[in-house]
This record gives C-alpha cells, sequence and structure tokens, in this order.
C-alpha cells in the first residue's frame, strides 16, 4: 500500500490543531484509521516532520563480498558436500553460521547443485 501523500497528511495536521476534535473523529473524517491519525501526530509532535516512514524491507543477507567467495571456493572444493556440511566448513572458515535452508537458499542463487543426503543413502547402501 502507497503511503498517504504529505498534501493530505499536512491537512490532518492543520485540522487537528484548529479544531478541538478527537482523534477516533479526525479519523473517521478523513477516512483512515486511528492508528495512522496517532502516529502522524505523534510523529510531528517529536519530530515536526510529517513525510511517511521507510517501510517494509528485508534484513541484511548474513554473506557478504568476502563470504561468498570464500563459500564458493569451499563449494568447488567440497563438490560432494551436503548442505549440513557445508554449513560447518563456512563457519570454521568465515565464523558465520547459517541454517541448512540458507546454505540452501544461498547455492540455488549462485547456481551449485549440491548433494541431496548422504545418511539415507548410506543408510540404504
Amino acid at each position: 500500500m502507497k503511503p498517504h501523500s504529505i498534501e493530505f497528511r499536512q491537512k490532518i495536521i492543520e485540522v487537528h490543531e484548529k479544531e478541538s476534535i478527537s482523534i477516533r473523529k479526525l479519523a473517521e473524517r478523513f477516512c483512515v484509521a486511528k492508528s495512522f491519525i496517532q502516529k502522524l501526530i505523534k510523529q510531528y509532535k517529536e519530530t515536526g516532520d510529517i513525510s511517511p516512514q521507510p517501510q517494509g524491507g528485508s534484513p541484511e543477507p548474513k554473506l557478504q563480498g568476502e563470504q561468498l567467495i570464500d563459500l564458493v571456493e569451499l563449494i568447488e572444493k567440497n563438490n560432494d558436500a551436503t548442505l549440513e556440511e557445508l554449513c560447518n566448513l563456512l563457519e570454521e572458515k568465515v565464523k558465520v553460521r547459517v541454517s541448512r535452508a540458507t546454505m540452501g537458499r544461498i547455492t540455488q542463487k549462485l547456481n551449485y547443485s549440491v548433494k541431496k543426503n548422504s545418511l539415507r543413502r548410506r543408510k540404504r547402501k
């Protein structure tokens, strides 16, 4: 959902300052949520700014730059390693622990395929 425009926010602040109207009535009048009005007024009182805050976004990746290069080297040296084994090797080399699922996503993005599960194969034999 797109944030409300600055002009709309300014109009709400102006009405709030000119009229002694409750937040609930103000929300009904402008057809917005009560929580939006509360947050807008609080932001305006604390900072004097009414521009929208940044929305969402994803967290920073655990592995960046040199660490990814180290991972590629590990995958190429140990091309028969499972995801779990790669996680352990990476932790030893870079001192960053990632889950098996994260390792799977990273290897997919890097277009590397890894062995599924060596334990089950060994048990079958």
